[in-house]
Formats: C-alpha cells, structure tokens, sequence
C-alpha cells in the first residue's frame, strides 16, 4: 500500500513548496545586492571577479523579479530556467574555495543545490496555489 504523502495528487503542494523557497531566496539575494551591498558595491564585486559591472544590475533586478515571479507563480518552469544562468555564475565564483559553503569564501555546494532545485521546478511547473492557475480558470471560464 503507498503512503499518501507519495501520491501524484500531492505533487502541486511539493512544487508550491519548492516554488515559495527558491523564490525568497532569489528575492532575499537580490535585495541584498541592493539595499546592504548596494548596487555600486555589487558592481565593483562584480568587476573584481572578471565579471562586467553592468551584469550587477541585470543580477539583481532578475533575482528580485525573478523571486516574486516564482512566488506569484506566473510562468515558473520557464522563470527557474531563465535564472539558471545566475546560478552558474554564482557557482563558477564559488568554485574555487571547494564544496563546502561554510569554508572561506563559500563553497559551490550551496549553488549546485540551487542548480538543482531550479531544474526541479522547471520540471514541476507551477503547483498549487499560482496565480497562474486562477488566470488560466478565470480564461477558461470566459470563454465558455
């Protein structure tokens, strides 16, 4: 007999789950390069780890958009997709100072689980409880 909390009829909760914590983080990160770093800190971070300064701000507004976008739950799978590339870069910056994300510098662990959480959701879509949803219904009913 399977568990219920195993069951596919669960699988928009795990993605909503998913969805809410990955999208505070990219929200929290990008308010953090704004508000503590802030934006000319961030940029000078930036062009100090061979990065072009203008991607701060490119970083930053797409970490805050993209974490309200995940929240909301508008277009997940392809908002986790498109900040894919972010991750990758915070991974290639904290790959030199190991696994560990504790160790100096911050270890690239914490980035891979990013990576891999972002395809995870990229893969789930939406879930429960997205705006996305409501639209979708509130057009479908439309129409009929």
């Amino acid at each position: 007999m399977e568990h219920r909390l195993t069951t596919p009829d669960n699988t928009p909760y795990a993605a909503l789950i998913l969805r809410l914590g990955l999208g505070a983080m990219y929200v929290a990160h990008g308010l953090t390069k704004l508000l503590v770093f802030t934006l000319p800190g961030t940029v000078g971070f930036f062009e100090s780890m061979g990065y072009p300064g203008f991607l701060a701000y490119v970083v930053t507004f797409a970490e805050i958009g993209g974490g309200l976008l995940l929240i909301t739950g508008l277009y997940s799978r392809w908002v986790a997709l498109a900040l894919l590339p972010v991750l990758l870069g915070a991974l290639q910056v904290h790959f030199p100072s190991g696994f560990l994300f504790s160790s100096e510098g911050g270890g690239w662990e914490y980035p891979a689980f990013l990576v891999m959480a972002s395809l995870a959701q990229a893969v789930l879509g939406d879930g429960a409880y997205a705006l996305r949803n409501g639209l979708n219904k509130a057009r479908t009913t439309a129409a009929i």
